[in-house]
């Protein structure tokens, strides 16, 4: 299993490094396709879609980070049972809350720092 992320994060690295560059997901991009409505249906069609998978791609890349032993600038522990519809919901609200620091910026450090505050390691969430 480590061969195998080891590999894939090889893999990843060699990739062409303008794909990355040309495709900006912004913070305010992330609020627009996880935006709900008050009956929490969304308001992008297919917009649940690309918010969580957004967001798991980060859980992932942290969790890929704690496996090859490196420590993550910014930890966060979800609990197993936890939806990507309540992790939606806490990302969302984060990135509203600051929406003035995260608006024009790559979505991905914004997620983290949302996560880092809603799933602190060794304490519970409010």
């Amino acid at each position: 299993m480590r061969l195998f992320i080891l590999v894939s994060v090889f893999v990843l690295i060699t990739l062409p490094a303008h794909a990355a560059q040309n495709a900006k997901f912004s913070g305010a991009y992330l609020i627009q396709v996880c935006s709900m409505d008050k009956n929490g249906k969304e308001i992008v069609p297919g917009g649940h879609n690309a918010c969580q998978s957004y967001i798991s791609g980060v859980i992932d890349y942290h969790n890929t980070l704690k496996a090859l032993g490196t420590a993550p600038a910014t930890d966060f522990c979800i609990p197993a049972k936890e939806s990507l519809v309540e992790i939606q919901k806490f990302v969302l609200f984060y990135l509203l809350k600051y929406k003035t620091i995260h608006s024009e910026f790559v979505a991905a450090p914004a997620v983290n720092l949302a996560l880092n505050t809603f799933y602190p390691c060794g304490k519970r969430k409010k």
